[in-house]
Parts: structure tokens; sequence; C-alpha cells
């Protein structure tokens, strides 16, 4: 005789289906600590990807990136549990803010870069309220999606590597760029940024939750002992441990972009970019944490997934609000998951985690820049890993693929690598009898980019400046 299901035995059961969905919340509970603690290195690293300096040489201040990027992961993270009562928290998406840090900033001011994310994500809830983002999405080859996230990896990755004194370049046509100085890694700084990275290969390769945080920790105390025996400026530190947070950034942001140091075209491609690394890194992510949480169905539609995707845009707004980037759902949300998370109550304890690490971000300033480093190789390798989804044995997916992945990093821009793997699609499908294939949509996107890369003499031809 087949036994009856359990039934919810309070409210707090029912609002998240915790019982329905085979869990506790003494699971809920742990999978959202679990899940705060993998996650958590976002605030240490989001102030350093962000700190680069803008068009104008003005920065954004760490302490007060800390505190936006742990308030708006809190607050995204908090909101998309009580809305969807999924397991998927939310922080500062990585890809975006490495986009915003060495693509965009050199052509606007940061709070006209937040403003370029805020504008991102009204588009993202409008296309999400009315059905088009998931059309979308639907229509761009999944090969495609897949080697933009490996391509950030290695962006990330490549950045790691130069900040770290790893890669350094020879000032010379050949070879442009060498290891360490001379060929070698001749400094203590390098020296901790090796041993972090593969601390935390270690850490990761064994599972450990957390792996990267605790290896940015070790890192730290390494670099500190380091210092007291051989003085080599690592870091400094000034000041208490816990603090009020320094929320200076909240709401800096400018819509009267200077249209004589960028221009219109610029702007609509760089908000083009934004919107499509947001749009499929989202929706790929939140597909496959539904399919890990045995929350999908076989065409990988999960419950309440048009609220998800409209919170998600919400969250692009909130971060370019708070300047702490378009917040976004996590992949580390899989560690959760993995200690039971099934449901909202797990998110929305790991946003109220987020919401207390505000009072101590004065710890992030604690970090040496070449540790911290160490996590974008580290965060930059697991991006890699998709690359074993994509099938290369038609050359039609292998040059778009390769191009996109390459001209990343080789360019300093995401966006570029976007628009060469967009454009080359189209041009060898549809001129090797696949045509056909190619989604009207697609050949939309990539008539964009050419117009994207060919912006300096169509500007020129039109007397822009």
């Amino acid at each position: 005789m087949a036994t009856a299901p359990a039934q919810p035995t309070t409210a707090l059961d029912r609002f998240f289906h915790i019982t329905e969905r085979g869990s506790t919340v003494g699971a809920e509970l742990r999978g959202g600590l679990v899940t705060f603690v993998t996650m958590a290195y976002i605030v240490i690293l989001n102030p350093i990807i962000l700190g680069t300096p803008d068009v104008d040489g003005n920065t954004l201040a760490g302490p007060a990136v800390a505190a936006a990027t742990a308030l708006t992961a809190g607050v995204m993270t908090l909101l998309f549990g009580i809305v969807t009562r999924l397991p998927f928290a939310f922080a500062a998406g990585l890809g975006i803010n490495a986009f915003l840090a060495f693509s965009v900033v050199g052509q606007v001011t940061w709070p006209e870069a937040m403003a370029l994310v805020v504008i991102n994500g009204v588009v993202i809830v409008l296309l999400a309220a009315t059905g088009l983002r998931k059309m979308i999405f639907d229509a761009v080859p999944v090969q495609l999606k897949l080697a933009i996230t490996v391509g950030i990896g290695l962006f990330i990755a490549f950045i790691g590597f130069v900040n770290a004194g790893f890669v350094t370049s020879t000032l010379n046509p050949s070879p442009p760029v060498d290891l360490g100085i001379g060929g070698s890694v001749a400094s203590v700084a390098t020296l901790l940024f090796v041993i972090t990275v593969l601390v935390g290969g270690v850490l990761i390769a064994l599972k450990v939750k957390g792996a990267i945080l605790i290896a940015l920790v070790g890192g730290t105390v390494v670099a500190a002992i380091v210092n007291l025996i051989w003085p080599q400026g690592l870091f400094t530190f000034e000041g208490s441990v816990v603090s009020l947070p320094d929320l200076s950034l909240v709401g800096k942001v400018d819509f009267g972009f200077d249209l004589g140091k960028v221009s219109v075209v610029a702007l609509v491609m760089i908000v083009f970019t934004l919107v499509f690394s947001n749009f499929f890194d989202a929706m790929g992510t939140m597909t496959g944490l539904a399919r890990e949480a045995n929350l999908a169905d076989e065409k990988g539609d999960f419950p309440r997934i048009k609220s998800a995707l409209v919170v998600e845009g919400v969250g692009a707004i909130v971060g370019g609000g708070t300047s702490s980037s378009s917040a976004t759902v996590f992949v580390e949300s899989s560690a959760g998951i993995g200690e039971g998370a099934r449901t909202g109550l797990a998110t929305s304890f790991t946003g109220v985690l987020f919401l207390l690490a505000m009072f101590f971000t004065p710890l992030t300033s604690l970090v040496p820049g070449a540790v911290a480093s160490a996590a974008l190789v580290l965060v930059g390798a697991m991006m890699l890993s998709q690359i074993k989804n994509i099938d290369f044995a038609d050359f039609r997916v292998l040059l778009p693929v390769f191009l996109t992945v390459t001209v990343m990093p080789m360019t300093y821009s995401i966006a570029n690598g976007i628009g060469a793997g967009f454009v080359s699609w189209v041009v060898v499908n549809a001129l090797s009898k696949k045509a056909k294939t190619i989604h009207p949509l697609l050949w939309v996107v990539a008539a964009g980019f050419v117009i994207y890369f060919a912006r300096g003499p169509i500007e020129a031809a039109f007397g822009v400046a």
C-alpha cells in the first residue's frame, strides 16, 4: 500500500513548499548557510574588479563597493527567495562586472556605466514580462551560449594573471607578454598568488565548501606572516573589523552621458552587450540549477519561471542603482542545493547573511591584490569547464566558438568576443549551406555587431564625435 505524501505542518512550510519538495527546515537553513559561505568571496572580489579607473581617472572606493555588493546581494536574494520560492542566490555577476571595468569605463564614467546597467535591467524586465526573453534565449545556439561563458572565464583568468604580475608586458612587438619578470616569478607577491591558486585548486578538487573563500583567507594570513618577517608592503589595514556600512555609492548613477566622449552608437552597443550577457548567463544558470534541484521538467522549465526572470532583471536595476554591478543568480547556489536546499527558505537565509556581512566589509581591505587575483583565476578555471558540453566535430561550430573564446582575452573585451562569435556563426553557416538553420533574430544580432565593429568609420562618415 502506497504511503500518503507528508502534509505541510506550518504556514512557513506551505509558503515555501518545503515538505512538498521533500525538504526540511533544517536542510534549508543548512543549504542557505553553505551557499553564503561559497559565495561570500564576491564581497571581497567585486571591489577589486570595480577598482579600475574610469575615463576621468576616478575609481570606486573599495569599502563602499563591498558594502553595496553585500547590500544588493542580500536584498535581491531575499526578494528572489520570497517571490519565486526557488533556492537560487544572487550577487554581483562575474563577467558583467569585468565587462564594466575593462571595456566600459574606458569610455564613460562609473556613474554613467551604472546608469547603463540600470537601463539594461529595465530592458530585461520588459523582455521577461512579455515572454520575449525566453523566446530569444531559445533562438541562440547553445554552443554560442556556452562559448560566451568559457570566453569570460579565460578573460577573467587573464586579468588575474596580469594583476598578479604572473604575466607581464614585454613592451616589444614579439613576444608581447612574458612570464613574470624576465621569464621567472621574481616577486613575493606573485609567489603568494601562485600558492593561493594551488591551494584553492586543491580545495576545489576536494569539493570543500567555500573553497575560494578559504583560499583567500589563507593567502591573506600567509601574506601577513611574510609581511611581518620580511616587510614587503603587501597590505595595510587601519580601523576596526566591524563598522557601519558605507552606502555612499547608493544612487550614484548619471544618465547625462557626455556624447563628446562616447557616441550614441557605442552606448547602444554597450547596453546591447550588457543585456546579452545578463540575459543568457542568468537563464542558463537558472536552468542548470533547477535541474540539479530536480525542479525542472523535460523542457527545462521550472516553477515560477516568469517571476524568476523578471526578478533577475530587477537585480540589474538594483545593482546599477547601488554601483555594485548587475546582481544575478550565482551558479555557486549549487553548493546549497547539494546540501539539500530546495526552496526559497534557503535563499532567504542566504540573503539575511549577506545583509549581516555589510557590517564586516572593512575586512575586505586586508586581502592583498595578488591574493585576490588568484580568485579570478580559480573562477575562470571553473567557468572553462563548460567547454566540455560543446561539440567541436563540426567546423561551423568550432570556428565561432574559437573566435568567441579567444577574442575576449586577446582584445580585453567581452563585447568583441561575443560579436566575433555571432558574426562568424552567421557567415560560416549561411555560406556553407546551413542558412535555413539560422534563426532570424540571430541575423539581427549579427548585423548589430557588424555596425558595432565598424562604428569608427560610420561615426566619421556621419561626423559623430
